[in-house]
């Protein structure tokens, strides 16, 4: 390949990336095609990255996404394009379902990457509770061996976030129902519970895989249940400090209600913040709840001696009251709150945001409402109702790939193999992806409050998180390839292989014009047609 480049692109990117992160403008203007190409310097001669559809500039030193010219005629992508950026893991080497019909048909086939790429069981996790839990009180009574044992456990329980993310990434490169990874993650936030708490570390792969993976076909009850009285969650909003006032044991001991686990569910998981509820229904959840419970010496169970004794009235409709409170009763009411019409409503919502635009469509909306209600709260009806309407399918590029999705992107357009991830050394691994996620602002089951990561394009484009993501990728190729010894694709053919009609003519004629291959790889990663979807 003869490289010819008028632009020294991979010095200019690198440089624009350090000033982004010190804060100072990189740019001011947006760009216009011309002859000599669609990458050039524009304004202050300060031009981070521009071309295709859109540029990405910073004004006072702030990134922000600017509409370019060119915007308002957009590109006609072929639907596999489509499919493959909005409704999985990106383009890359490899066939994957083209159609809504191949989509759907993918997540009924059996979860084979899950099998190849387990994380521990539920089983383990409530052991390393309670190893944890008895190791530091054996610290705490400085009985002999107890520093050492307490150590190993901590260890163990630290190497399962980065462990956890190896699984999440090798699952990701073998896959073949993106869809399936890409409704894991969306229903992993949609039910955010932070491992950033001790007790809830050893949980966090098997809520991941026990009370949201398990059920991403089945019903939405299902897996409100399921989560609802995960130790995960349980620990994660406070619940075990929430007793029946009334009960024997909050009477005894003058204990109450934490209602951080109704409020949360009634808000965020089902029925949203314009929901048909009131405090008193929080309250009277709050009361329902009492009773889950969950401890390291012995994990989850219900108490019947911490439920508030009595029935509950929420929205209008009466639950419990049994002499003997039981578990059932949750479940009841959770049963109807996942077929209530704001939950469908306000899920459906969340969706439509998620995988098709931040400005969803109200008709497609009320689409995938409607079938929600209609099936019960059946997702693979609800799956079903969004892949086959028409607004679904409109050009790509109305959302943000946040860093996660990037970065599983990113590698699966290099080609590697599930089984790469999981060799691959820690000392390429650990700088790869673990730190890059938390540099970004998206560490790995770590969102800072319970309504998750934000979907808004904003919130992922700043000056800190391209900057990272540009730096990512003008030296990520050419790493993978040394440490790996895979060799680097003729970027001419790659940028079709990561991006296929998405890739716009300015971009296809910056990587030919670029001085070496990992530049033209990485302007392909820094562009703005692959960090949109």
């Amino acid at each position: 390949m003869a490289w010819q480049a008028p632009l020294n692109w991979g010095a200019r990117v690198q440089s624009v990336a350090a000033r982004a992160a010190s804060n100072r403008p990189v740019c001011c203007a947006t760009e216009t095609p011309t002859e000599a190409g669609w990458f050039r310097l524009a304004g202050n001669g300060r031009t981070l990255i521009a071309g295709g559809r859109l540029a990405l500039a910073s004004v006072v030193g702030r990134l922000s996404i600017v509409r370019h010219p060119i915007a308002r005629t957009r590109l006609r992508m072929q639907e596999s394009t489509i499919a493959a950026i909005r409704f999985g893991l990106g383009l890359g080497p490899g066939q994957q379902p083209e159609t809504a019909a191949e989509i759907l048909a993918s997540l009924q086939t059996e979860d084979r990457v899950a099998q190849a790429y387990p994380t521990i069981t539920y089983e383990r996790a409530e052991e390393l509770s309670r190893l944890h839990k008895e190791t530091l009180d054996a610290l705490k009574k400085r009985e002999p061996g107890a520093d050492d044992a307490h150590g190993k456990i901590k260890r163990e329980i630290n190497l399962l976030k980065p462990e956890t993310l190896r699984a999440v990434f090798a699952r990701a490169m073998d896959t073949e129902a993106p869809l399936r990874e890409r409704l894991m993650y969306f229903w992993l936030d949609h039910f955010t519970a932070s491992t950033q708490k001790q007790p809830t570390a050893p949980f966090g792969p098997a809520y991941m895989d026990g009370a949201i993976r398990a059920n991403i076909t089945g019903t939405f009850a299902d897996m409100l249940k399921a989560v609802v009285v995960h130790p995960q969650m349980l620990y994660f909003l406070d619940q075990p400090s929430s007793i029946g006032p009334g009960s024997k044991i909050g009477k005894r001991q003058g204990r109450g209600l934490n209602e951080n686990l109704a409020r949360e569910v009634l808000e965020l998981h089902t029925l949203g913040v314009g929901g048909a509820y009131t405090q008193t229904d929080v309250r009277e959840f709050a009361k329902l709840l009492t009773g889950l419970f969950v401890r390291a010496s012995d994990g989850f169970s219900y108490r019947h001696d911490f439920a508030e004794p009595g029935a509950e009235t929420i929205l209008g409709e009466t639950y419990g009251g049994a002499k003997k409170a039981s578990l059932e009763e949750i479940f009841e009411f959770l049963d109807d709150l996942a077929i209530h019409p704001d939950t469908a409503r306000h899920v459906a919502g969340k969706l439509v945001v998620h995988f098709v635009s931040d400005l969803p469509d109200p008709d497609l909306v009320s689409h995938v409402a409607e079938a929600w209600m209609d099936s019960g709260g059946d997702l693979m009806t609800v799956y079903a109702a969004l892949l086959n309407h028409p607004g679904a399918w409109v050009a790509t590029g109305l959302k943000a790939r946040q860093p996660l999705d990037f970065l599983i992107s990113g590698l699966r357009a290099l080609g590697l193999s599930g089984e790469q991830v999981m060799t691959m050394d820690k000392k390429l691994w650990a700088p790869l992806i673990v730190s890059q996620l938390d540099v970004m602002g998206q560490p790995f089951m770590r969102a800072k409050g319970p309504d998750g990561w934000d979907e808004a394009a904003e919130a992922w484009i700043n000056p800190l998180g391209l900057a990272t993501r540009i730096r990512w990728s003008m030296t990520m190729p050419q790493k993978i390839s040394k440490t790996l010894g895979i060799p680097l694709a003729d970027p001419r053919s790659f940028v079709l292989t990561a991006l296929g009609d998405a890739a716009s003519p300015g971009l296809i004629w910056a990587v030919g014009a670029s001085e070496t291959e990992s530049q033209a790889m990485g302007l392909v990663f820094a562009s703005p047609e692959f960090n949109r979807r």
